[in-house]
């Protein structure tokens, strides 16, 4: 099965939310979860679903909320929320341990997972990880005083951020393409479906909500839900896949996130040529990659 409306498709709910997930592959087999970047959904990984459920994996994607098919109608969306999503959507439906694979914001909502529950996690794939406070060179304990401000100001502004306008402008297919072209290096994967993937979601009225509910929830997230305060808390074998030509979230921060990490279950690879999305721009080099790391740890049956 090829395309991005692959696998069996159905809902489940989050507390008050309705939430978009799919399903390919043996029932029986090591739980794969796949979870998708900013702007994206589920059916952006069209290029690995296949090839993993062909090797015996039970392939797994969710949308995670304000993006794809799911709710949209948030006051707040950070890496802890999609985290309980994910943590529910692995009780609720996977029912069992599954080795986690995340884009850009699906790697940090993977490690988050890892560290907040640790027995549903086999293994994380961050391709990359993306978290801006990586490019900070210490963590700093502001004063209450500025905690306060600092606040008010983000709530200010995410309400005030004239986003409808916004996102009906990017939403516009010649910009879309320009955007893709900044986040891919191989551009011959940017087709028609993959704009139409990235178009449809902000075309939903919930749209500018859940964009305001991101600025949110990212800037007023506690330190201990960044990537710095997780890494070291990480207890799985972590696999790190960045595009050496990755414009996005840039090469310069996978050492560091490495040396944040324990050692002895952090492995980098660098894959040449590549962008931010390796696993849609190079999809049978990003699936060897995975399956011959997955086997080190939890083989298919």
């Amino acid at each position: 099965m090829a395309g991005s409306d692959w696998g069996y498709q159905s809902w489940f709910q989050f507390e008050t939310w309705r939430c978009h997930w799919r399903q390919l592959g043996p029932a029986d087999g090591t739980a794969v979860v796949l979870l998708h970047g900013f702007g994206a959904n589920s059916g952006h990984w069209r290029g690995n679903a296949s090839a993993l459920a062909e090797e015996g994996y039970c392939v797994y994607a969710i949308d995670l909320l304000g993006f794809g098919a799911s709710d949209q109608n948030l006051e707040y969306l950070d890496n802890r929320l999609w985290s309980r999503q994910l943590q529910s959507f692995l009780r609720s439906v996977v029912g069992r341990p599954a080795l986690l694979v995340g884009n850009s914001i699906g790697a940090l909502v993977a490690l988050t997972t890892a560290v907040f529950a640790p027995d549903w996690v086999l293994a994380v794939v961050a391709a990359p990880l993306p978290d801006p406070t990586l490019l900070q060179p210490m963590p700093r304990r502001r004063q209450p005083w500025r905690r306060v401000w600092h606040r008010r100001l983000v709530l200010m502004v995410s309400r005030f951020l004239p986003l409808a306008p916004l996102i009906a402008l990017l939403r516009q297919r010649p910009l879309i393409r320009l955007g893709l072209l900044s986040a891919y290096a191989c551009q011959k994967r940017i087709d028609s479906e993959l704009i139409q993937l990235i178009r449809w979601p902000a075309c939903r009225s919930g749209a500018p909500r859940a964009l305001a509910a991101m600025v949110r929830g990212m800037a007023l997230r506690p330190a201990a839900a960044t990537a710095p305060e997780l890494l070291p808390r990480l207890q799985q074998p972590l696999l790190l896949l960045w595009g050496r030509r990755d414009r996005l979230v840039p090469p310069l921060l996978a050492p560091r996130v490495q040396a944040l990490a324990p050692a002895s279950s952090c492995q980098l690879e660098w894959l040449e040529n590549l962008g931010h999305c390796p696993h849609d721009e190079a999809p049978e080099l990003f699936n060897r990659t995975l399956l011959c790391w997955f086997s080190q740890y939890t083989p298919a049956t």
